[in-house]
């Protein structure tokens, strides 16, 4: 169940962190071209305009369309920062949206608890590509990733989320994700995973077991509401998994970032054009 209750502010370390970022895209007057509306970057969030970056799904590198590219102004998250990201893809329009490199959630000097939080509000036609790296959550941080994504009954999306649990040879520290995407109001996929000291059973086998990697690939399209793609588990540690709706959740775990990339790549080309990559 979702916890809508009010929380009391965390205590403000000293150094700490804030920073707001907004982006929109609209779609212009011929009809045809995606440009970007607003484009505001505070403090350590820093967005621009790119040009494509490796293969994309739906887009594959059109030249018509929104496409920013979100990097760090500063180190971190650190522990005691709280980041927030707010993205509006207008109707008709199409939005990619990447980033630079990834994102390493470290420790705070005090300690302290890390935040950042995503908003999502993708209009009827309209179409958003969102395609970070990794986050990775590095040993005796205290992260949580909160990301809501609305949609209206038109849109299509297509998401992908990486989380490395430690860099190389480490143990990682506290860590909560939570996804959540609604469409036309309704709940589609609701699906919140925690790692670290603090976490009961992460490194079960009901869970990661030894895989250092895990990761999956949201997509939706009104074009799946009478025929959605068929569940399909294509490795012993992936599967494609249809939605309550006309979306598909691709999940894998992997020993690694590279194996894990690879698992999440063949799922998505198991949905065929305009998916694959």
């Amino acid at each position: 169940m979702y916890d809508s209750s009010p929380r009391r502010p965390p205590k403000r370390l000293a150094g700490a962190m804030s920073g707001r970022a907004v982006l929109a895209s609209k779609l212009a007057a011929d009809g045809r071209t995606s440009r970007v509306e607003t484009l505001r970057s505070d403090g350590p969030l820093v967005l621009r305009p790119c040009h494509p970056k490796g293969p994309e799904p739906l887009t594959q590198r059109r030249h018509d369309i929104a496409r920013v590219a979100l990097a760090a102004g500063t180190a971190g998250p650190l522990g005691g920062d709280r980041y927030a990201l707010d993205v509006h893809v207008g109707a008709g329009s199409t939005l990619v949206l990447s980033e630079v490199s990834a994102m390493l959630v470290l420790p705070g000097a005090e300690g302290g608890h890390s935040h950042m939080s995503i908003t999502v509000c993708v209009e009827n036609g309209a179409t958003f590509v969102w395609w970070p790296e990794p986050i990775i959550a590095a040993a005796n941080c205290d992260h949580r990733h909160d990301v809501r994504i609305a949609l209206a009954p038109n849109a299509r999306m297509v998401l992908r989320e990486e989380i490395l649990l430690g860099r190389h040879g480490e143990s990682p520290g506290d860590f909560t994700g939570r996804l959540r995407v609604t469409r036309d109001g309704a709940a589609l996929y609701d699906q919140q995973l925690s790692f670290g000291p603090s976490a009961d059973g992460w490194d079960g086998a009901a869970v990661v077991d030894q895989g250092r990697a895990v990761g999956s690939i949201i997509a939706v399209d009104p074009d799946w509401t009478d025929m959605p793609p068929q569940a399909t588990p294509f490795h012993k540690t992936a599967a494609l998994t249809p939605l309550a709706g006309p979306g598909v959740a691709i999940g894998a775990v992997a020993p690694d970032s590279l194996a894990l990339r690879r698992l999440l790549t063949q799922g998505l080309n198991e949905l065929g054009p305009p998916w694959a990559i």
